[in-house]
């Protein structure tokens, strides 16, 4: 399906409500709208789930180790047997590798050209969304945001696209193809504490976010709330006709999607942890990414497309940037810190490893994991020697020539190790993986077809997957 075609289906549609249809129903407006967006020609239930490891994990430390080398590049941590013959990962990891026929892990990521703070790159399959160079590079849509476009939710009442994050530059959005196709922000809406640092609680929003996102104006009734929404769309009919930037046609979106959130109340369950047993709740554990986790898991069960997950307590770089112990993150291994808790890569890796195993084993307990894809991985990897910049000891410096990653779910083949790295974890050796592959991948899954193409500010048609990229085909 080509961007224009889709394009101009909806504007179509917005034009025949805005001429007089007034007695268009609410069910026949998200009707129109799920028809516009080309729903009934993708699979129904499909659905992402991206474990952001925002400031780039460790492939030595994480599934590359390399035993057999010199502590300075082997690292302080030791590896493990799998449940995948010959295939050792971290120690950190033992539930991961208790499971790991049910993942995928590729040790050939190039992540040539990768940046962090802003984190596009990865996110977005497009080696030119680099906002620090390429002055447009914030502008390339997410991932998310492609399928938000292309796909639509799976259920016309929920979002597409939804985030958690507490920094903007670590999660893209619609960039060129709008701002409506930006990510909900998921822990606002679900009313999550908020953190200072790995695990220091400092607060907690819940009832004024979720006010925010899903409760009706007091003495405000749901048909009144129709009828205002009615007029305001009559209103910005002209604001729109002589608007260049697609604000208002990302305003009208959202105000809908308000509308329909409050009104449908599936958007407010699916937000509300608390409708979940108290045993899936202690299955997944206490901790905010597991939280994030469980929500991610209702979310795409309620209907949302995609749904990524910012792992990273703060700003910035993210907990991921394990440089060094005077680093702000710290380095590999754990160090106590009296402002922001823990730090360090050890830290992360226990949370991770429950994080990722629980949510495969519920979405398999329900039925959902050959429909949902989970991938976890970062902006790129770290060097392979201990210590290398600026006098930082104990981490390792941002690497963009070879990353690890894993892989889960979407009904694709699993239990296997897909490239490798040179003998001393710094570049790739074979089966190189591009940013392109990665998102024609996820595409493939999502139903979106690969030669699908978007509309820059100068008019250009720009493919959807770059130049090259095409779907890992040993997962298929």
């Amino acid at each position: 399906m080509q961007g224009g075609s889709v394009d101009l289906r909806r504007r179509n549609i917005v034009k025949a409500a805005l001429g007089g249809l007034a007695g268009l129903t609410a069910a026949e407006v998200l009707q129109a709208r799920a028809d516009a967006v080309g729903l009934e020609k993708h699979s129904g239930r499909k659905s992402v789930i991206l474990l952001w490891m925002a400031g780039g994990p460790s492939q030595i430390d994480t599934w590359d180790p390399k035993p057999n080398r010199p502590r300075e590049n082997r690292g302080p941590f030791a590896s493990i047997p799998t449940a995948v013959p010959g295939v050792a990962v971290c120690e950190h990891l033992p539930r991961q590798a208790s499971m790991l026929d049910k993942f995928t892990i590729i040790r050939s990521v190039d992540c040539g050209r990768s940046d962090h703070s802003p984190s596009a790159v990865m996110q977005t399959g497009n080696r030119m969304a680099r906002p620090r160079i390429n002055s447009r590079g914030a502008l390339y849509p997410a991932i998310g945001s492609v399928v938000a476009k292309f796909k639509g939710p799976n259920q016309p009442t929920m979002p597409a696209y939804v985030s958690f994050n507490r920094d903007p530059d670590h999660v893209p959005g619609g960039g060129f193809i709008g701002m409506q196709y930006d990510p909900m922000n998921g822990h606002r809406a679900a009313g999550l504490p908020a953190y200072h640092g790995f695990g220091r609680l400092i607060g907690h929003r819940a009832e004024v976010d979720r006010a925010m996102h899903f409760t009706r104006p007091e003495g405000v009734s749901g048909q009144r709330m129709r009828n205002r929404r009615q007029l305001s769309a009559s209103l910005d009919r002209l604001r729109r006709d002589i608007d260049q930037s697609g604000t208002m046609d990302a305003l009208g979106h959202f105000q809908q999607q308000a509308v329909e959130m409050v009104l449908g109340g599936r958007a407010r369950s699916a937000f509300d942890i608390s409708g979940e047993p108290d045993a899936v709740r202690e299955r997944y554990g206490e901790h905010l990414w597991c939280q994030q986790a469980l929500l991610a898991r209702r979310l795409v069960e309620a209907g949302v497309s995609f749904v990524t997950i910012d792992l990273s307590m703060g700003v910035n770089a993210g907990d991921w940037d394990s440089h060094g112990h005077e680093h702000v993150f710290g380095g590999i291994e754990a160090r106590p810190d009296e402002r922001f808790g823990t730090r360090g890569l050890q830290p992360l890796l226990p949370v991770f490893d429950h994080l990722t195993t629980t949510l495969v084993a519920d979405l398999e307990d329900r039925g959902m994991l050959d429909d949902v894809l989970i991938l976890a991985f970062g902006d790129f990897g770290r060097a392979p020697i201990i210590g290398t910049q600026g006098g930082f000891t104990g981490g390792r410096n941002h690497w963009p020539r070879v990353m690890s990653m894993c892989i889960a779910g979407g009904g694709l083949n699993h239990g296997q190790v897909i490239g490798s790295s040179d003998p001393h974890g710094g570049e790739i050796n074979d089966r190189a993986v591009t940013p392109g592959d990665l998102a024609a991948t996820i595409y493939r899954h999502m139903g979106v077809p690969l030669d699908t193409t978007w509309l820059d500010t100068n008019g250009r048609p720009n493919y959807i997957v770059e130049e090259n990229g095409e779907p890992i085909h040993e997962l298929f």
